[in-house]
């Protein structure tokens, strides 16, 4: 069984808490050693001034100058030594062999710790030296003859401290902070609990790894768009592009300001970024549309594409769904045929169904024969749809007599079908429903080739006689307008026009394109002997 990693807010805590036990141990030893020398230096101060008063009894100058055992003087050094609460005062000769000593057998033996050199030398001293009670701090001055300093040094006194006094010390000081070393590791632990919490707050209650995972997955998703991303902050830099940006940006990437990599669109969204779809602009010279999304807290997120591959792909679903409803009319048409044959087979009127069927064949081969000459495959069979289709809606749909167009117009066979399509359909829906009539002319000439779409209907509103083929421009509504728009934008591409006009009752959509320029095969390649 796997063990369960404790999550952020704890981590942050036990880590938090680890760094404060450090800092606090860190203290301590800082805190302890300066308690430690201030304890010694505290100490020394006070064996010294106690071996100062000492080193002046007469009593001591007297046994010092004699140098000679002398039970009175160990007696009254040792009452010397309860007052004072030191551990031991010792009195040694010129020699350094001790007069006094808390140890009675110990006198008469020569002083330890090899610190006597300079009292000796008529110095004062604070020292810390092991001697025969141990380690300890002990404070040396000179006895002077008849007590005057200055004068012969006959003895050395040495009042001393040993370590446990310092550390005693040291203990009671580090107690009395003991409280303050608490409430600083309760209010840490509380600041560490709060700012854990705050910091997950602020990165939506995600774990490091779910954030890890969320990166990961970003930069998986921007790698596989078609489209180019950037992201910028408040400033105006930019944080964040996708593969495709960088491409776009002709490989310049984030970090950099965006006034350098897109100066116009810096320009529009120099006040701020509103939300926007399908804005139009120009990015090293080519058409692009952007999406502009507002971040919270400043900044936006722009999402931009080719137009050309915009309108390629409008293109292809106008096509599909043409095709569809082609299909979809068809199916409907055949059907209601099949109805009609089918119940006059039944009623025993087979004469009439054989009139209807010749009629509905007679039809259909009047209506391929007008198209006889129009040796573009795909535009004829988007033609013959949407006879379909306007049978479906009632329609009366005529394709002028003599229509031609040369085998060569295949190559411009896309947009014929598009453009063709577009404004047929967009006849269909100007008559609204009520039966009129569409009519289709195609011809060409040495100039190039002219497709003209009539219908019976109300014509363009004037509200739109100006901005019909701008993109977006309709009176259906919104999510409307781009079809004619691409078919305008392509038409204009091969060097063609697109217009349209009132003839009489008639709504006329008038569509030329210049002579498609020859194509010519790839030279050979040379051929070196």
């Amino acid at each position: 069984m796997t063990r369960r990693r404790p999550n952020l807010q704890g981590r942050l805590v036990r880590l938090h808490l680890f760094v404060l036990c450090g800092m606090t141990a860190l203290l301590v030893v800082v805190q302890t050693a300066q308690l430690y020398g201030e304890a010694r230096e505290r100490l020394g101060e006070r064996a010294l001034t106690a071996s100062r008063i000492v080193a002046k009894l007469p009593l001591v100058v007297q046994g010092t100058e004699r140098g000679t055992q002398n039970a009175a003087l160990n007696a009254q050094v040792n009452v010397l030594r309860e007052e004072a609460d030191a551990d031991f005062i010792v009195v040694g000769n010129a020699r350094g062999i001790r007069l006094a000593h808390p140890v009675p057998e110990r006198l008469g033996k020569p002083m330890e710790g090899g610190d006597n050199a300079q009292p000796l030398a008529g110095q004062e001293v604070v020292s810390v030296a092991r001697g025969s009670l141990g380690l300890s701090v002990r404070g040396k001055v000179p006895v002077w003859a008849g007590g005057v300093p200055g004068s012969r040094v006959v003895g050395v006194v040495s009042t001393g401290y040993l370590m446990p006094q310092v550390w005693h010390l040291v203990g009671s000081a580090l107690i009395s902070l003991l409280p303050w070393f608490v409430l600083a590791l309760a209010l840490g632990t509380v600041g560490a609990v709060w700012a854990a919490r705050r910091l997950r707050a602020e990165i939506l209650n995600l774990e490091p790894e779910q954030i890890a995972a969320l990166a990961r997955q970003q930069r998986a998703v921007l790698a596989a768009l078609r489209e180019g991303v950037l992201a910028v902050d408040a400033g105006g830099l930019v944080t964040l592009s996708s593969d495709r940006a960088v491409t776009l940006l002709g490989g310049q990437s984030a970090p950099a300001p965006l006034a350098t990599l897109w100066p116009e669109l810096a320009l529009l969204t120099a006040g701020g970024a509103a939300r926007t779809q399908n804005l139009e602009l120009a990015l090293r010279g080519e058409p692009v549309l952007v999406n502009l999304e507002p971040l919270e807290g400043g900044g936006f997120v722009a999402g931009f594409r080719d137009r050309a591959e915009a309108l390629a792909l409008a293109e292809e679903l106008t096509h599909a769904r043409g095709f569809v409803d082609v299909l979809r009319a068809q199916t409907h048409e055949y059907q209601n045929r099949l109805h009609v044959l089918s119940g006059l087979l039944q009623l025993g009127r087979g004469e009439e169904a054989l009139r209807v069927l010749n009629a509905e064949i007679h039809a259909d081969a009047q209506f391929r024969q007008l198209l006889r000459d129009v040796q573009v495959p795909r535009l004829v069979a988007l033609l013959v749809g949407k006879r379909e289709r306007a049978q479906e809606l009632g329609i009366d749909f005529q394709i002028t007599e003599g229509s031609h167009l040369g085998p060569h117009w295949e190559r411009h066979a896309d947009t014929l079908v598009s453009a063709v399509g577009n404004l047929t359909e967009n006849a269909f829906e100007a008559l609204a429903g009520q039966p009129g009539l569409v009519t289709v002319t195609l011809g060409e000439d040495p100039d190039g080739m002219q497709v003209e779409v009539e219908d019976s209907g109300p014509g363009v509103p004037a509200a739109l006689q100006e901005t019909l083929f701008n993109r977006g421009a309709s009176s259906k509504g919104e999510g409307r307008g781009y079809g004619l728009h691409g078919v305008y934008s392509r038409v204009q591409g091969l060097g063609g026009s697109l217009r349209h006009t009132r003839r009489g009752p008639l709504t006329v959509f008038q569509l030329s394109l210049p002579q498609p320029l020859p194509h010519r095969p790839p030279e050979p390649a040379e051929v070196t002997a």
